[in-house]
Formats: structure tokens, C-alpha cells, sequence
């Protein structure tokens, strides 16, 4: 039996009134706003208060620090793009548009501006702040690798697919849709064909579930 390992929810994790809650999503928005644009070191948590217009106290109640907001952030935008219900398989459920479902947004996220230009400030950090860019690895894409994992034991156990080792086959999933294209946009060079887009992620699904099919 595969171990999974476990989800990624402490940073998403809160108690209290709906006000409260909307206080976080702002400051989570305002955070991520500013951390693209400014940069982590750029962005202060005075810099975060203001531009989230709420108190500098408000936002040290649900963050203890920097670290810990840019760790949220990134989770919050992950989730917001691949929310953990994509990855639950019901059991009359087809396999084939569950992947697609995935694979369409997984793509859609991969190609963000957003997206981008995150991955870009984290290869910028990467040297001289390593414990940085694994926040942003655990919270954004080892977070989407675990999802991935847990739908593909779930397709298992459901008889839906062969897959003895779900994070071995997730990692062929996900990995098919950061290759030349991916690194294209990366670094800003080639022309953009999204009229291919959709054809590739149906590609991908087929060819998938031929290689783990029961």
C-alpha cells in the first residue's frame, strides 16, 4: 500500500467570523499582489496591511510573520485554482473526464501571468534563499502532487485504473505539461498556440490512461 504523504492545509486553516475570513482573504490577495510585483524582500507586512486596508495587528492576528503569509499566499492561490474537490473521485465518476478536468486546469494554471511570473521570482531567490523556494514548493506544487497522488489511489482502489504507485504516476501526469512549451513562456520567447492547447491535454488523458489501464 502507497503512502501519501499528508495535505497541505495548516496554512489555509482558520477559525473565526465570516468577517474575519474576508480580512484573511484580503491580505492573502493583497500579499500576493505585492509579493509579484515588489518582490519578496520589497513587500513589508506595512506595505501588506495598506495596500490589504487593514491594520498592521490584523494581519500579525492570522500570520506570525513574513514567512508564514508568503507560505499562505502561494497555497491560497494554488487552491483557488486546483481546489482539493477537483481531486476526489466518485465512484460513477468517469476517469477519463475527471483527468481532463484536471489536466484543462492544471494547464490554465500553469499558463497564468500569475503563474509566471511567480515562477520567475522564485528561480531569482532560489541561490541566496533556499527555504523560500521550498515554502513555495511545498505550499504550490508538492501540494498539487500530493492531490494528484491521492486521486490516483483513489482510481486504484476504485478499479478505474492499474496504478501500484500513485506518486510515481502523478509526477508522469503533471510532468507532461511542463515541458518546451512551459519553458517557452518561462522565458518570454516563441509564439503562443492555444488553439493546440486543448488538443494536447486530451493527448495526455489518452495516452495516460493506455499506459495505467486495467
Amino acid at each position: 500500500m502507497t503512502t501519501l504523504l499528508p495535505p497541505l492545509s495548516n496554512a489555509l486553516t482558520t477559525v473565526g467570523r465570516p468577517k474575519d475570513l474576508l480580512k484573511r482573504a484580503a491580505i492573502l490577495q493583497a500579499a500576493k499582489d505585492l509579493f509579484l510585483r515588489l518582490g519578496y524582500e520589497g513587500s513589508s507586512m506595512d506595505a501588506i496591511a495598506a495596500e490589504a486596508k487593514v491594520s498592521k495587528l490584523t494581519v500579525y492576528s492570522h500570520f506570525k510573520d513574513k514567512e508564514s503569509l508568503f507560505a499562505a499566499a502561494i497555497a491560497a492561490h494554488c487552491v483557488n485554482q486546483l481546489p482539493s474537490s477537483i481531486f476526489d473521485l466518485a465512484e460513477d465518476a468517469l476517469i477519463a473526464d475527471v483527468l481532463y478536468n484536471i489536466a484543462h486546469r492544471f494547464q490554465g494554471m500553469l499558463d497564468s501571468q500569475e503563474s509566471i511570473e511567480l515562477y520567475r521570482l522564485m528561480v531569482t531567490i532560489a541561490v541566496q534563499h533556499p527555504e523560500r523556494t521550498q515554502m513555495f514548493y511545498d505550499a504550490g506544487p508538492q501540494r498539487t502532487h500530493n492531490e494528484m497522488a491521492r486521486l490516483l489511489a483513489q482510481a486504484d482502489q476504485q478499479g478505474k485504473l492499474d496504478i501500484p504507485e500513485p506518486m510515481l504516476a502523478a509526477e508522469y501526469f503533471l510532468s507532461s505539461f511542463t515541458g518546451c512549451s512551459h519553458l517557452q513562456k518561462i522565458l518570454g520567447v516563441g509564439r503562443e498556440e492555444t488553439n493546440t492547447r486543448d488538443s494536447y491535454v486530451r493527448e495526455v488523458v489518452k495516452r495516460f490512461i493506455r499506459a495505467y489501464q486495467v
